[in-house]
């Protein structure tokens, strides 16, 4: 659940599929009827060496439209941020009230999409990706997601609904303001000026949105909505980060629509979101830390890392901001920028997501230490850069600022930790200046049911730490709960056997008797101790 602008990072896979039309059925059967050219003595009548071959068999096209329900869809094309790549799905726009307790209100629509099975006759349910965030649109994030869903998909279609407020469903953007941000440095602004930017763009919003009814709540109640119009089938949830949260409510709203769930980076309704993100951090730190004491490759080349990560910070933090050249990681045109503490947290947050990004923080944090803040500065700009792209901000302070801030504490503990108590104060302070709506008075109750659902967690994840998995499997009388090990935060839900488990699990609903033994053979992507890699 990416909470700051500062610390956005979008790990994107892109998978390459290369097609080959070969000629051979064209040769072998021109070769058979003596295509040796005009003249030729082929020893064949002419009325036979005449004879049209038969024709070749075309492909029907796909289908343009679909009917689903009441719902009549078009085809689409789902791109892929940051690459060319498209997957084929069927699209709509659903229109709802904006205000849910006012049916006359202003209405809004919402995008959705629906990715066909590979069965010509797929399962009765429909399997539901929610996407994390809050923000993140899930049609946008699907196709950086498909090798999880390619089991399911097998026999299974996948609804991707943007929740509203998100991608193409009524996002609430401030692009004026935005603009200004940018121009502004958005990272460098004092709290005081981002709480005023955050005020300016609720006022940008107000013009188009009512941001109060952009919530969880109205969104469960969209979806809902959604499944009737599609014929009322069984859903078959599958939530990722704050998913989980919008999972569990939806579950609780509507269980006879529930035929399962799969809960990825696991958000409890007791969790208040954002208020114990630093001693999350700081385990995870710890932990990725241990590793590599425990690694001689690694223990030899950068010693107690963590420490060093400390003492940077310390350093960076009781200085002027260095101004600092390096070759922008987009353009690999030279660009000047700030070096400052919050950089450098925000780079070791967002590593620690993914196992992939863990593996360098090591070496970067060595880096900076001698002088080379190169690999540190430019991942911060590619954690900037991508916060259009991967999160909507405005749908995010609507949630939290209704949700949770409202229950949120100071955390005087946390000034000693890497991540401080900024976060908090951050939240607390904007909040203040974007509007919010009433929270349900159950909203934050644990959750209960007899559902089968799978939890999934890394065992390093630094924000949904495994034992939030714990908190939720104590209201279930049907859930079992997996580890990854050395695993980072939503990123188990396609890291080996997984995608297969989860298959298996939606398939039979027999959770506790799944046979997870093929996750023991996943585990970290070891340190890099260079530039080169791991040691071998």
């Amino acid at each position: 659940m990416k909470m700051n602008s500062r610390m956005i990072m979008r790990i994107v896979a892109i998978v390459i599929v290369a097609g080959v039309l070969g000629w051979q059925w064209w040769g072998k059967h021109h070769a058979q009827n003596g295509s040796i050219g005009p003249g030729a003595d082929t020893g064949v009548p002419a009325s036979a060496a005449s004879t049209p071959a038969p024709a070749k068999p075309v492909k029907a096209a796909p289908p343009a439209t679909l009917k689903v329900g009441s719902l009549m869809l078009t085809a689409c094309e789902l791109k892929q941020l940051n690459s060319s790549a498209t997957t084929p799905a069927f699209c709509t726009k659903f229109p709802v009230p904006e205000n849910r307790a006012d049916p006359r209100s202003r209405k809004i629509d919402l995008k959705l999409a629906v990715l066909k099975s590979d069965s010509a006759v797929p399962d009765k349910d429909l399997v539901v990706y929610l996407a994390g965030g809050p923000g993140q649109s899930a049609i946008q994030t699907y196709p950086e997601l498909a090798p999880a869903f390619a089991p399911l998909r097998k026999h299974h279609d996948v609804l991707l609904l943007d929740q509203r407020g998100t991608g193409g469903s009524n996002p609430l953007d401030c692009p004026v303001v935005e603009k200004q941000m940018k121009q502004l440095g958005a990272p460098d602004q004092t709290l005081a000026q981002r709480v005023e930017q955050v005020g300016k763009c609720a006022g940008e919003v107000e013009q188009k949105s009512d941001p109060r009814f952009y919530t969880t709540t109205g969104a469960i109640a969209d979806l809902e909505a959604v499944r009737e119009a599609l014929g009322a089938p069984k859903l078959d949830l599958v939530g990722v980060s704050y998913g989980t949260r919008v999972a569990q409510h939806y579950a609780a709203a509507h269980p006879d629509a529930v035929r399962s769930i799969v809960l990825d980076g696991v958000v409890p309704n007791q969790m208040v979101v954002g208020e114990t993100f630093a001693e999350a951090l700081e385990r995870s730190l710890k932990l990725q830390a241990a590793a590599c004491s425990k690694t001689p490759a690694c223990n030899q080349a950068f010693g107690d890392w963590y420490a060093t990560l400390r003492q940077l910070h310390d350093k960076l933090k009781g200085e002027a901001p260095q101004q600092v050249t390096f070759e922008d990681p987009y353009s690999y045109k030279p660009v000047t920028k700030p070096l400052t503490a919050d950089n450098l947290v925000g780079v070791a947050r967002m590593f620690s997501y993914s196992t992939i990004t863990a593996a360098l923080l090591p070496l970067a944090v060595d880096e900076a230490a001698h002088g080379n803040y190169a690999p540190l500065m430019g991942q911060s700009k590619i954690l900037s850069g991508d916060l259009s792209e991967s999160m909507q901000g405005g749908m995010q302070l609507s949630v939290i600022c209704t949700e949770d801030v409202p229950l949120m504490k100071p955390r005087p503990q946390d000034a000693d930790l890497l991540l401080g108590t900024e976060l908090i104060d951050s939240l607390l302070a904007e909040c203040k200046a974007w509007p919010h709506g009433p929270m349900p008075k159950d909203f934050h109750a644990p959750f209960k049911s007899s559902i089968p659902i799978l939890l999934i967690s890394g065992e390093r994840d630094p924000v949904t730490p495994p034992g939030y998995a714990d908190e939720v499997l104590k209201g279930l009388s049907d859930g079992r709960s997996l580890v990854v090990k050395g695993l980072g935060h939503a990123e188990p839900m396609y890291a080996g056997c997984m995608p297969d488990l989860v298959d298996r699990f939606v398939t039979r609903l027999e959770p506790k008797k799944l046979d997870v033994r093929c996750l023991d053979k996943l585990g970290p992507i070891p340190a890099f101790v260079n530039f080169n890699g791991a040691a071998p």
